[in-house]
Protein backbone atom coordinates (compact mmCIF):
# COMPACT_ATOMS: atom_id res chain seq x y z
CA UNK A 1 0.00 0.00 0.00
CA UNK A 2 2.89 2.33 -0.82
CA UNK A 3 1.79 5.80 -2.01
CA UNK A 4 3.84 9.10 -2.10
CA UNK A 5 2.90 12.14 -0.19
CA UNK A 6 0.92 13.74 -2.57
CA UNK A 7 -1.87 11.11 -2.80
CA UNK A 8 -1.93 11.02 0.93
CA UNK A 9 -2.46 14.71 1.51
CA UNK A 10 -5.41 13.85 -1.42
CA UNK A 11 -6.98 10.65 0.43
CA UNK A 12 -6.41 12.93 3.26
CA UNK A 13 -8.42 15.90 2.26
CA UNK A 14 -11.08 13.52 0.99
CA UNK A 15 -11.75 12.08 4.22
CA UNK A 16 -11.97 15.43 5.44
CA UNK A 17 -13.93 16.83 3.24
CA UNK A 18 -16.65 13.80 3.59
CA UNK A 19 -16.89 14.38 7.02
CA UNK A 20 -18.09 18.48 6.05
CA UNK A 21 -19.95 18.00 3.10
CA UNK A 22 -22.39 16.01 1.86
CA UNK A 23 -20.91 15.11 -1.14
CA UNK A 24 -16.92 15.77 -2.02
CA UNK A 25 -16.19 16.66 -5.43
CA UNK A 26 -13.07 17.94 -7.63
CA UNK A 27 -13.87 21.63 -7.12
CA UNK A 28 -14.10 21.32 -3.36
CA UNK A 29 -10.88 19.67 -3.10
CA UNK A 30 -9.06 22.54 -4.88
CA UNK A 31 -10.52 25.13 -2.91
CA UNK A 32 -9.33 23.46 0.27
CA UNK A 33 -6.28 22.99 -0.78
CA UNK A 34 -5.86 26.08 -2.99
CA UNK A 35 -4.49 23.86 -6.20
CA UNK A 36 -6.09 24.51 -9.50
CA UNK A 37 -9.49 22.31 -10.75
CA UNK A 38 -7.32 20.78 -13.77
CA UNK A 39 -4.13 19.46 -11.33
CA UNK A 40 -6.60 18.55 -8.94
CA UNK A 41 -8.53 16.37 -11.83
CA UNK A 42 -5.01 14.81 -12.65
CA UNK A 43 -4.82 13.44 -9.18
CA UNK A 44 -7.89 12.11 -9.39
CA UNK A 45 -7.26 10.63 -12.20
CA UNK A 46 -4.33 8.91 -10.53
CA UNK A 47 -6.34 7.94 -7.88
CA UNK A 48 -9.04 6.20 -9.47
CA UNK A 49 -6.67 3.93 -11.50
CA UNK A 50 -4.79 3.46 -8.40
CA UNK A 51 -8.15 1.93 -6.99
CA UNK A 52 -8.46 4.62 -3.74
CA UNK A 53 -11.09 6.59 -5.16
CA UNK A 54 -14.36 6.02 -7.40
CA UNK A 55 -16.30 9.18 -9.31
CA UNK A 56 -19.47 8.86 -9.46
CA UNK A 57 -21.20 9.91 -12.90
CA UNK A 58 -22.28 13.40 -11.02
CA UNK A 59 -18.68 13.87 -10.03
CA UNK A 60 -18.93 12.96 -6.75
CA UNK A 61 -15.42 11.41 -5.14
CA UNK A 62 -16.14 8.36 -2.73
CA UNK A 63 -13.12 6.62 -0.86
CA UNK A 64 -12.52 2.96 -1.70
CA UNK A 65 -11.80 0.83 1.33
CA UNK A 66 -7.72 1.02 0.65
CA UNK A 67 -8.13 4.72 -0.37
CA UNK A 68 -9.88 5.42 2.94
CA UNK A 69 -7.39 3.08 4.99
CA UNK A 70 -4.90 5.77 3.90
CA UNK A 71 -6.61 8.27 4.31
CA UNK A 72 -7.62 7.27 8.36
CA UNK A 73 -3.95 6.22 9.26
CA UNK A 74 -2.25 9.52 7.44
CA UNK A 75 -4.93 11.75 9.33
CA UNK A 76 -4.76 9.74 12.77
CA UNK A 77 -1.20 10.25 12.47
CA UNK A 78 -1.12 14.18 11.71
CA UNK A 79 -3.66 14.34 14.54
CA UNK A 80 -1.35 12.37 17.12
CA UNK A 81 1.75 14.24 16.02
CA UNK A 82 -0.04 17.72 16.13
CA UNK A 83 -1.43 17.07 19.52
CA UNK A 84 2.15 15.42 20.61
CA UNK A 85 3.90 18.89 19.32
CA UNK A 86 1.59 21.39 21.31
CA UNK A 87 1.80 19.40 23.95
CA UNK A 88 5.10 20.17 24.51
CA UNK A 89 4.83 23.88 23.57
CA UNK A 90 5.17 23.94 20.07
CA UNK A 91 2.71 26.50 18.92
CA UNK A 92 -0.55 24.97 17.10
CA UNK A 93 0.09 26.47 13.54
CA UNK A 94 3.34 25.49 13.66
CA UNK A 95 2.57 22.17 15.19
CA UNK A 96 0.39 21.17 12.58
CA UNK A 97 3.22 22.36 9.75
CA UNK A 98 5.42 19.93 11.01
CA UNK A 99 2.98 17.16 11.38
CA UNK A 100 2.05 17.63 7.67
CA UNK A 101 5.27 16.92 7.27
CA UNK A 102 6.68 14.33 9.62
CA UNK A 103 2.85 12.34 8.68
CA UNK A 104 4.44 11.22 5.08
CA UNK A 105 8.53 10.06 6.24
CA UNK A 106 7.49 8.18 9.95
CA UNK A 107 7.78 4.71 9.43
CA UNK A 108 4.98 2.90 11.11
CA UNK A 109 7.26 1.38 13.71
CA UNK A 110 8.47 5.25 15.05
CA UNK A 111 5.05 6.03 14.53
CA UNK A 112 3.75 3.38 16.83
CA UNK A 113 6.34 3.80 19.77
CA UNK A 114 5.71 7.42 20.04
CA UNK A 115 1.47 6.99 19.94
CA UNK A 116 2.10 4.42 22.70
CA UNK A 117 4.57 6.92 24.96
CA UNK A 118 2.20 10.26 24.52
CA UNK A 119 -0.94 7.84 25.24
CA UNK A 120 1.09 6.23 28.40
CA UNK A 121 2.12 9.80 29.55
CA UNK A 122 -1.76 11.41 28.98
CA UNK A 123 -3.12 8.45 30.77
CA UNK A 124 -0.49 8.83 33.69
CA UNK A 125 -1.86 12.29 33.88
CA UNK A 126 -5.56 11.67 34.66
Amino acid sequence: MKTNESAENYLETILILSHKLPVVRSIDIATELGFKKSSVSVAMKHLREKEHITVSEAGFITLTDTGREIAEMIYERHNTLTNMLVTLGVAPEVAAEDACRIEHVISTESFAAIKNHFNSKKNQML
